[in-house]
């Protein structure tokens, strides 16, 4: 499965995230899809190079092999996608069902005491977990709301699960995240309409540390433009489930890219647990 273009020359790749970001990455979950079931069989048969390129040997030097498409050196030394900040664990790498058990887990040390009380509030039952529903009752404020489908990306990013139930690490994640966002957003929304056209969208992915080409611009607008007016534009609720598809997606790729080359191969399964959760929120 080929990602961005194996060469720098179009300039359109994964960027480095800026080493300040406040940004958060999702909680890492031991193995939250399973293992891959022990000599799976192949129904397609063996494996194809993708795109008729050779298979990589990882015992073979490689030969001729592009730049980092990340604008850095090679893997040991290019700076990671977001800088992680405390209560900020990294992604888990592993494929399997995305309905395993969400793992409780309790506050970071050194987190705000409203964050906690918002958590507790939503927890009517006191069972260390909230839903969706209550999720989105306790993200809403004065300033924003949120559709179910935004939770339910918000869920899955930061559980890596579709369980649907968040617990106080993984909330408190996603509130810190939030904040992030929204400054980003309101920074991007220059002419304050409340929304932001393409090129704000493509300034507001960049500082994130996603350099995404004009063509996955236009359709990332095409796709999250709510507003049925004229000149296409995001609102901020759109403009979350944009940057957790955007992040999702590129965190899952990256997964497979471990050569920092910009391509990577996936089998069947890989793939389609890659992509349908999206589509499924």
């Amino acid at each position: 499965m080929s990602g961005y273009p194996q060469n720098n020359a179009s300039g359109y790749n994964y960027g480095a995230p800026p080493p300040a970001q406040p940004y958060g990455a999702p909680p890492n979950q031991p193995n939250p899809y399973g293992a891959q079931p022990p000599n799976q069989p192949n129904p397609y048969g063996a494996q194809p190079a993708p795109y008729g390129q050779a298979p990589h040997d990882p015992n073979k030097p490689a030969k001729n092999q592009p730049s980092a498409p990340y604008g850095g050196p090679g893997p040991a030394a290019a700076a990671p996608y977001a800088q992680p900040q405390p209560g900020y664990p990294a992604p888990g790498g592993s494929y399997g069902s995305p309905f395993a058990s969400l793992v409780p887990s309790n506050f970071p040390p050194g987190t705000d005491p409203n964050v906690i009380s918002t958590f507790q509030m939503a927890d009517r039952d006191g069972s260390g977990f909230i839903d969706d529903l209550e999720l989105q009752k306790a993200l809403t404020t004065y300033r924003e709301s949120f559709s179910l489908r935004t939770v339910h990306l918000l869920m899955y990013l930061f559980t890596n699960s579709n369980t649907r139930k968040i617990g106080p690490k993984e909330f408190t994640s996603v509130y810190y995240s939030l904040q992030s966002w929204r400054a980003i957003f309101e920074k991007n929304d220059r002419d304050r309409s409340g929304k932001i056209d393409a090129s704000e969208l493509r300034e507001a992915l960049m500082s994130l540390g996603f350099v995404v080409s004009p063509v996955v611009l236009d359709l990332l607008v095409s796709k999250f433009d709510k507003t049925g007016g004229r000149n296409k534009a995001i609102e901020y609720d759109n403009f979350i489930e944009c940057c957790l598809t955007v992040k999702g997606l590129t965190e899952k790729f990256k997964e497979k890219d471990t050569a920092y080359m910009g391509s990577a191969t996936f089998t069947y399964e890989a793939f389609m647990l890659t992509v349908l959760p999206f589509l499924i929120a």
